[in-house]
């Protein structure tokens, strides 16, 4: 019998498929598919930090003040109010997703600064939340302010969160981190139980025709998952947390990669949303083929395999492999 179970930020899983944070996430009744699908954790879609800024009255009348002065002021957040329900629905959600379902439910805030981070963070918790994802997301645009000053505050966000509840709580980072392994473990050590590898970075288009910055979003894409193989390969045994791969799994084979690396689940939306919840069965039941013809027995036993540690030649992931890559196309074409 194949053991597919896995433990992600100390909570048992049945297997190492989550539903990643996403509006699919938001509506109760397609997390009790997933259930039933066979996915062993959902995250639920992110209250963003500018949702919570406005549940303060004098950043509201702030607002509003500015609209006098700037015309376009009431759509700078015109999506927030169609992504998800608002800081009180979210807590009804966390309530009915427990009430009728019994896989975890993480619930996902996404900003950089405190504000009215810790307030949620409690009342999450105490809504009936299994762990909570921090979304540590923001484009440092300021260049009077340094790369120091950026990763002080993330790991201050972290600290204080984790003081304020006692659930398990992951931090999903951006990759544009220039020692991304030493602020994984500076993460760690702020209290982060989990690193989510990694926030997609969605970039917006230019219209040239009426001169205006137009939204655009893609789903991911196999070839993503590149960058997470790399980086939990590195971390994997290095950092006191538990490892997650998001963006880039839509198969099969690319769950296997991302346990092999070391991550002990792997995160998975778009391939839900072009294939249907179901597609998860699908994954799963592949999943242990794959394992049964190759002889594991068990998540546990594949987990790492292919990391940094155990790899014969370590220098794959790091600079040793570069000129390889590039010197592997001219091969390829003789």
């Amino acid at each position: 019998m194949i053991d597919l179970t896995t433990r992600y930020l100390g909570l048992a899983l049945r297997n190492p498929l989550v539903a990643s944070a996403s509006p699919l996430t938001g509506c109760v009744d397609n997390i009790r598919w997933m259930e039933d699908a066979g996915i062993a954790a959902v995250v639920l879609p992110s209250l963003f930090e500018e949702q919570l800024r406005i549940e303060s009255d004098t950043l509201d009348k702030d607002l509003w003040r500015g609209v006098e002065e700037f015309a376009e002021a009431v759509t700078y957040l015109p999506e927030l109010s169609t992504y998800n329900m608002g800081p009180d629905g979210y807590l009804e959600l966390i309530q009915a997703a427990k009430n009728r379902v019994k896989i975890p439910v993480i619930a996902s805030l996404n900003g950089c600064t405190p504000g009215g981070w810790l307030r949620y963070a409690k009342e999450m918790e105490q809504a009936g939340a299994d762990a909570l994802e921090l979304n540590l997301y923001t484009i440092e645009a300021d260049p009077s302010r340094a790369a120091q000053d950026v990763e002080d505050t993330y790991c201050d966000v972290v600290l204080q969160v984790k003081s304020s509840v006692s659930i398990p709580v992951a931090v999903k980072l951006s990759p544009f981190f220039s020692a991304m392994a030493n602020m994984a473990r500076r993460l760690t050590n702020a209290g982060a139980d989990g690193l989510v590898l990694f926030n997609r970075f969605y970039q917006p288009d230019f219209d040239p025709e009426k001169l205006e910055v137009v939204p655009r979003l893609e789903l991911s894409h196999r070839h993503e998952l590149l960058l997470r193989l790399h980086w939990v390969g590195i971390l994997y045994g290095k950092v006191d947390a538990s490892l997650a791969v998001t963006g880039g799994v839509h198969e099969t084979q690319d769950v296997l990669k991302a346990i092999m690396a070391g991550a002990s689940v792997t995160m998975m939306t778009s391939a839900l949303l072009q294939n249907g919840i179901r597609h998860a069965h699908r994954i799963l039941q592949e999943l242990v083929r794959w394992m049964t013809d190759h002889e594991y027995e068990s998540i546990k036993q594949m987990t790492g395999n292919m990391s940094q540690g155990s790899v014969a030649h370590p220098a794959a992931f790091e600079r040793g492999n570069y000129m390889q890559v590039l010197s592997s196309y001219s091969l390829m074409r003789r």
